[in-house]
C-alpha cells in the first residue's frame, strides 16, 4: 500500500542554474549535488534534479504541474521575489486559496499554493465542479471508475 509521495524527479538542461533557482530563489535546503543532479528537499518532499540535455523547455499545453503549499504571511513576498527575478507566470488563480502559477529555468509547471485540501473540498462544498461528487458524505461509485 501506498503511504505518500516520495519524490520529485525534474529534468534539467543546466544543473547549476536549476539548482540557484530551487535553493536560492524557493529556498529549497540543498543536501546533496553530483556530476549529474542534486537532491533538495522541504519538510515531507524530496526533489531530485537530473541533468537531461535533451530535455525540450517548452511547457507542456497540459495542466501537469507541481505544487508547494506556503502559509498566507509568506505568500506575498514570496511572489514579489518571484516576479522581481523575472520569473514566467503561467496561469491565473482561478481556484480557493491564493496561488502563483510559474515556470522553472526548464519549463517545468510549478505553483505556490496557501490551503490544503480540507479547505479545497470546504469551498467545492460550496460550489462545487460540474458533476462532482463528494466520496464521504454517502455511497458514491465514481463515475467511469468501475
Amino acid at each position: 500500500m501506498l503511504t505518500g509521495l516520495n519524490h520529485l524527479t525534474l529534468a534539467v538542461t543546466d544543473l547549476n542554474r536549476s539548482v540557484v533557482f530551487y535553493r536560492d530563489l524557493l529556498q529549497l535546503r540543498l543536501d546533496a549535488t553530483w556530476d549529474v543532479g542534486a537532491y533538495l528537499s522541504l519538510p515531507g518532499v524530496w526533489l531530485c534534479l537530473s541533468l537531461d540535455p535533451l530535455r525540450n523547455p517548452a511547457p507542456a499545453a497540459d495542466y501537469t504541474h507541481y505544487a508547494f503549499s506556503i502559509g498566507t504571511a509568506d505568500f506575498a513576498v514570496f511572489v514579489e521575489r518571484l516576479r522581481a527575478a523575472g520569473v514566467q507566470e503561467w496561469r491565473d488563480n482561478r481556484s480557493e486559496g491564493a496561488s502563483f502559477y510559474f515556470l522553472d529555468p526548464d519549463g517545468h509547471k510549478l505553483e505556490a499554493h496557501v490551503g490544503d485540501l480540507a479547505s479545497r473540498l470546504a469551498a467545492c462544498r460550496q460550489r462545487p465542479y460540474a458533476g462532482m461528487q463528494f466520496v464521504g458524505d454517502r455511497h458514491v461509485e465514481p463515475k467511469n471508475l468501475r
